[in-house]
C-alpha cells in the first residue's frame, strides 16, 4: 500500500521513500513507492509531475497511475540507468511544485464555481476537467447566456475575495453519506466498494466528496475569468474558466 501524503497535506513538495515494486515494459520503467506526494489525477485533475532522486541521479517523473493500493511513478531519460533499481532501494521525491500549485488554486477554484452555480442556480454538474491555470465544467443549465455567465463570474470572485478557509476530512461512508447534497454530479460517481470517502469543505460555500489537492483559502485562487461558454446539448451547458 503507498501512503498518500498529498491527502493530510498538500502542500508537501519533497519526501524520502522507498521503492516497493518495479516494472519494465515497453521501454519505461516506472515504480511504486511506500509513501508518495504526487497526485495520481482522478476527478478531472491531472497527475503531478516532478523527479526522483536514486542514486544521486535525478530523475523525471511524467506519469503517476493509482492502481489497486499501489501508486506508480513512470520515469523518463533511465537509458537502462536503473537497470539494477531494486525493491527496498530509498529515493527521494520532489514535485514541480509551480505546476502543482497552480492545479491546486484552479481546482479550488472548480469548486468555488460548482458552489456558486449550486447555491444560487440549484444546477448540477454533468462533466468537468481542468488544467494548470485553466478549467472547464458543464451544468444541466436550460439556456445560457453572457449576461448570465457575468453574473457567475462577479459571484465567483466574491467568493474568493471573502477567503473561504478550505478543509479536508476522511470520514466513513454511511457519515458521508449523511451529509446534504455532497454529491454534486448528475452521477453517482463513487464506487460502492469504497467504505471511506474524503471530502472538502469550502467553509460557507462548497462541501463536496473529493479526493484532489487544493489550497488553503479561497483567497489563494487569484481571480478567476470566464474565457468561454457554450452548449452542449438541450441542457447542458460548459463553462470555460481560467485563473491569473
Amino acid at each position: 500500500m503507498t501512503e498518500l501524503l498529498y491527502y493530510n497535506d498538500a502542500y508537501t513538495r519533497d519526501f524520502d521513500a522507498t521503492v516497493t515494486a518495479v516494472d519494465e515494459a515497453d521501454g519505461k520503467t516506472r515504480v511504486a513507492l511506500d509513501r508518495t506526494a504526487f497526485y495520481p489525477g482522478g476527478g478531472g485533475q491531472p497527475n503531478d509531475e516532478g523527479w526522483l532522486t536514486v542514486d544521486g541521479q535525478r530523475l523525471r517523473v511524467a506519469q503517476v497511475k493509482k492502481e489497486g493500493e499501489l501508486v506508480w511513478h513512470t520515469l523518463e531519460n533511465t537509458d537502462g540507468g536503473l537497470s539494477s533499481i531494486t525493491t527496498g532501494q530509498s529515493v527521494q521525491g520532489t514535485l514541480d511544485w509551480d505546476r502543482r500549485h497552480l492545479l491546486m488554486r484552479t481546482h479550488t477554484a472548480m469548486h468555488v464555481l460548482c458552489g456558486v452555480v449550486w447555491r444560487d442556480y440549484g444546477a448540477q454538474v454533468t462533466g468537468g476537467n481542468m488544467d494548470p491555470g485553466a478549467g472547464r465544467m458543464d451544468f444541466e443549465f436550460a439556456s445560457m447566456s453572457k449576461e448570465l455567465v457575468g453574473e457567475i463570474e462577479e459571484r465567483c470572485n466574491a467568493e474568493i475575495r471573502a477567503a473561504h478557509p478550505v478543509k479536508a476530512q476522511i470520514l466513513p461512508r454511511e457519515d458521508a453519506f449523511q451529509i446534504p447534497d455532497l454529491i454534486r454530479t448528475k452521477i453517482n460517481l463513487l464506487p460502492l466498494g469504497i467504505t471511506e470517502i474524503r471530502t472538502i469543505e469550502l467553509e460557507g460555500l462548497d462541501l463536496q466528496a473529493d479526493g484532489g489537492t487544493h489550497v488553503r483559502n479561497t483567497s489563494e485562487v487569484g481571480r478567476m475569468q470566464v474565457v468561454d461558454y457554450k452548449s452542449k446539448g438541450a441542457i447542458n451547458k460548459r463553462i470555460y474558466v481560467e485563473i491569473g
